[in-house]
């Protein structure tokens, strides 16, 4: 049973505590992760915020209760209840279990991990004292929070670009990628019926290796790819000498995950977050033909050292 918050709170940790807390609910309702940019657009929605919590901070130009619930974020991934990987966050076992404590107690369990972890990682043996302010975080923390931001505004700025394509622009984009994944794309489908298979690439010139991909391609940023869709596919795919690959602009659904996982042909599933990391790992191998189908600018920053 969750525990009853009775706890008197700082209002920073009260505004921390009921925000992850929705985050994780809606982590769980779509099986378990979600584009984070996502899951920050549907707490505004599902969170009533007072006028303080709404308020801009002038320095960083950030809401204050986002930036609240980005910085307590950090002490989630520490506690190994959350993990972000190229702007997608998920919900791990531990945090689904760690809900069980309310969202108070969550909150706690995960700051309490994150200031063991953060004293092993100073080897200091001393309590590392919280500071409530969010204005007066801790370097490391407002390091980690600026990195995440600038991603999801480097991978937003992306997508948008991608979503402004027709299907027929965002198929030649896919073949590209497989181009500079060293794939030979021996057909890609023009206007008119295509049987179902967009591109086929081969691991050689003359298509002599096998398997051979058969690739379907969806442009659906906004519209989850569904099970039915992912069963058409395999029905065309030859077991043994093929494999497929559907690639879309946005996601895919679980139940379209589970059946690729579990269908006794190969089924290679990528949505629109892989599609741009994969973008990004091969961009350096394409022509500059390839390349203005997404031009992309190189930026470097401080990491940490985690």
């Amino acid at each position: 049973m969750p525990e009853k918050e009775t706890k008197t709170i700082s209002s920073s940790k009260a505004t921390a505590a009921k925000t992850i807390f929705e985050a994780f609910k809606i982590l769980k309702s779509e099986g378990g992760e979600l584009p984070g940019k996502e899951v920050i657009d549907r707490v505004r929605k599902n969170v009533q915020f007072t006028d303080w919590e709404k308020e801009v901070y002038e320095k960083t130009g950030y809401v204050r209760w986002e930036a609240i619930m980005h910085f307590y974020t950090v002490d989630c991934a520490k506690a190994g209840y959350l993990r972000k990987s190229k702007g997608i966050w998920y919900l791990t076992p531990e945090g689904e279990q760690a809900m069980k404590l309310g969202p108070v107690g969550l909150l706690e369990s995960a700051s309490i991990a994150y200031k063991k972890w953060d004293a092993k990682r100073k080897a200091e043996v001393k309590e590392v004292t919280p500071k409530d302010n969010v204005d007066e975080i801790e370097i490391d923390k407002i390091q980690s929070i600026q990195i995440e931001k600038l991603q999801q505004q480097a991978t937003s700025g992306i997508k948008d670009f991608i979503i402004q394509k027709n299907p027929y622009e965002f198929q030649d984009l896919v073949a590209a990628l497989l181009r500079a994944m060293d794939y030979h794309t021996s057909f890609i489908a023009q206007k008119g019926k295509d049987g179902g298979i967009d591109i086929i690439a081969y691991q050689d010139p003359l298509g002599i290796q096998k398997p051979r991909i058969k690739v379907q391609v969806k442009h659906y940023p906004e519209t989850p790819i569904t099970v039915d869709v992912i069963r058409s596919l395999k029905g065309v795919i030859n077991h043994g000498e093929e494999v497929g690959l559907f690639v879309t602009s946005g996601r895919f659904s679980n139940e379209a995950e589970r059946f690729a996982r579990e269908a006794n042909v190969h089924i290679k599933l990528i949505n629109g977050e892989e599609l741009i990391s994969l973008w990004q790992q091969y961009y350096s191998k394409m022509p500059d033909e390839d390349k203005s189908l997404l031009p992309l600018q190189a930026i470097y920053f401080l990491g940490g050292n985690e």
